[in-house]
Formats: structure tokens, C-alpha cells, sequence
């Protein structure tokens, strides 16, 4: 693998193997100058909390160094500088590159421009391949597999890439998928019908309360005000699901709530300190993944 920038482009064995590499990156407890002489180059053309310090921490654990911007405003692209030609310049002053852009494909043309690794770090309402996997390997540390589960998806399933990218590979695994939005926010029928051509069962609801029932894993996301066109149809679904305290009272012992974060309202504050608890150590695996991911990238492990 040269770069990573869909989960379409990993199989069920590549996607294992990486889950393997991140195990092995968190019993060894891997630091130290695995990277060191190697410069991560971060270019965030959308503001991030998680991703970026995360893969900046992931580089820094391994010995390597970071340059980068989070904000395309300080940048020669506030100039008019296009995306190709930022690529082919970082691409000169670094070893690897993470991209978060706010256009469909962007991490595809980088990763064709660059003669270097790339690895897609959110492009548009596309895909966001590195959550993905820190999801998985989250799901597989905490229910010890990844096929048999019942895996509900709550919220923004229209322009929420995180459960684009989480739904596709899950595709890999024998585990049904519950989508649960208003009829506005549904999962784009394109990829229903291509989850069905391969196999995954899936179903829809708008009833949160009464799918939490039967889920192994509840993954809630946020309405995404950012990517709507037209900010009326975004007050109409704003809040629409509140997930809180007492609504966990019919659940499964051992479900597990992830979310991709940031979280707005959608997960009120009385679930932190529940046993379904999981999406605070999903985000703090963000880190093993990525420096496996690293490492595995630039050669350093296999």
C-alpha cells in the first residue's frame, strides 16, 4: 500500500493486518526513533481536533518531525495556489503526507500528484479511511471480533463520511447494519443499493429508542450544520437525536456507544460515566492506528 486514501481500496485482510500492526504497536508500547529523520507533512484545509493532534502525536511517539498548517488561510492557498501544486511543493520538504480537504477526491488527486505516501484524512462527505479504522479496531478490542455484531448508525448518515467509510468496511464482515436517521438524512441510496449487491444486511429506522434494543455497538454522529447548502433544512433535523441517560435503560449489557466526535447535543453528558461508555478511548486509539499506519507506510514495520 502505497497510500490510504478510500477503505474501498482495503480488503478484509489488508484491513486486518493494519488492526494487527496497531496490537502490536500498543502491547509493544512502541516510541522512540522508529521515524526519526522522517517529516510528516499535515495540510488541514478543515479544522480538526482529534485527527490532526493525533496523527501530529503518532508521528511524535515514533521519533519523527511534523510541518504542516491547520488553517489554508495562512497558507499560499489563500493566494490561489491550487491543490496540485501545493502537493508537488510538500511533497519536496517531507516523507508522508496527511490531507483533510473539504472537497469529494481531494485526497485522491493528492495522492496521484504526490510521488510520496498519502493518507486521506477526511475529503468532503467522501471518506475518512484512518477514523475508519481506529473504529474498527476499537469495536475489535472492546467485542473481541468484528463479525456477528449488530452495529446501529444514528444521525447524519447523508453527509457523515466517517459512517460512509465505517458502513463500507463492515461490508468486509458478517454483521448487520441498522441506519437510523430521518427520512432527510438517510444513507445515500447509491451505497444502500451497493451493500445489498454485496451481501450486508441492513435495515432503516427513525426510531433511536427502539433500535437501541437490539445493537451491540451504537455509533451516534452529529448533524453536520457545515456541509448544508441551505441552512433552513438544517434547523429541521438540528437535534433531532439526543441520546441521554435514561433511554439506555432497555439496552444490552454490553452495548457500546461510539461517536466520531466533536459532539454538539447528540450525546447528552449524563452517558459519560455509563458502562456503554466507549467513544473517549475510541479517540484515544486514534493514536496507535495512525502511528501503525505510519510506520507501515514509510517501511519501518511489517
Amino acid at each position: 500500500m502505497k497510500s490510504i486514501v478510500s477503505i474501498r481500496n482495503l480488503s478484509r485482510e489488508d484491513i486486518l493486518y493494519i488492526l494487527s500492526l496497531a496490537d502490536r504497536i500498543h502491547t509493544a508500547n512502541y516510541s522512540g526513533d522508529l521515524l526519526k529523520g522522517k517529516i510528516l507533512a499535515t495540510l488541514f484545509y478543515e479544522p480538526s481536533t482529534r485527527t490532526r493532534l493525533s496523527f501530529e502525536s503518532a508521528m511524535m511517539r515514533l521519533g519523527g518531525r511534523i510541518i504542516g498548517f491547520s488553517d489554508p488561510k495562512i497558507s499560499s492557498v489563500a493566494k490561489g495556489e491550487t491543490l496540485y501544486d501545493t502537493i508537488k511543493m510538500v511533497e519536496s520538504y517531507s516523507d508522508i503526507i496527511a490531507i483533510r480537504h473539504p472537497s469529494d477526491g481531494a485526497a485522491a488527486l493528492a495522492a496521484d500528484t504526490a510521488k510520496i505516501p498519502v493518507i486521506n484524512a477526511g475529503d468532503g462527505a467522501n471518506q475518512h479511511p484512518t477514523q475508519t479504522l481506529l473504529d474498527l479496531y476499537t469495536i475489535q478490542k472492546s467485542k473481541g471480533r468484528l463479525d456477528g455484531l449488530k452495529i446501529g448508525m444514528a444521525g447524519d448518515l447523508k453527509y457523515g463520511r466517517t459512517v460512509h467509510s465505517l458502513a463500507d468496511a463492515m461490508g468486509h464482515f458478517k454483521s448487520e447494519l441498522v441506519f437510523i436517521s430521518p427520512p432527510e438524512l438517510q444513507m445515500p441510496k447509491e451505497q444502500k443499493n451497493e451493500l445489498s449487491a454485496r451481501g450486508v444486511r441492513w435495515k432503516e429506522t427513525e426510531d433511536l429508542q427502539k433500535a437501541i434494543r437490539e445493537l451491540d455497538i451504537l455509533y451516534m454522529t452529529r448533524i453536520q450544520k457545515e456541509r448544508f447548502a441551505d441552512l433552513v433544512e438544517y434547523e429541521k433535523v438540528k437535534g433531532c437525536y439526543i441520546l441521554n441517560r435514561q433511554m439506555l435503560s432497555g439496552a444490552k449489557k454490553d452495548l457500546r456507544i461510539m461517536h466520531p466526535l466533536p459532539r454538539v447535543d447528540e450525546i447528552s453528558s449524563d452517558v459519560d460515566d455509563t458502562q456503554y461508555q466507549l467513544y473517549f478511548e475510541q479517540a484515544k486509539n486514534g493514536v496507535t492506528v495512525r502511528m501503525a499506519l505510519l510506520a507501515m507506510l514509510l517501511g519501518k514495520i511489517r
